[in-house]
């Protein structure tokens, strides 16, 4: 099945299942990495319902993002 064909990924019922593999492939992560990160929430997917010109389309973005914080303390009391 060609992996870049809308059919490699069939929605369920209300929903969207994506390989793992699949996800990988484009910022070319090893698997175990991408299900470390995707359980902590590093790596996660957005999906999009098209409307207008692009209705009937969908379109699912996976991105793989950190973040952090940082607090500062008032140093003029």
């Amino acid at each position: 099945m060609d992996r870049h064909c809308s059919t490699a990924i069939p929605p369920s019922e209300d929903s969207f299942v994506v390989e793992a593999e699949l996800i990988a492939e484009k910022p070319d992560l090893p698997l175990d990495i991408l299900r470390q990160e995707m359980k902590r929430g590093i790596v996660y997917g957005v999906v999009e319902q098209g409307d207008g010109e692009d209705a009937g389309r969908t379109r699912l973005t996976f991105y793989r993002a950190r973040s952090g914080a940082v607090t500062l303390e008032d140093i003029n009391p």
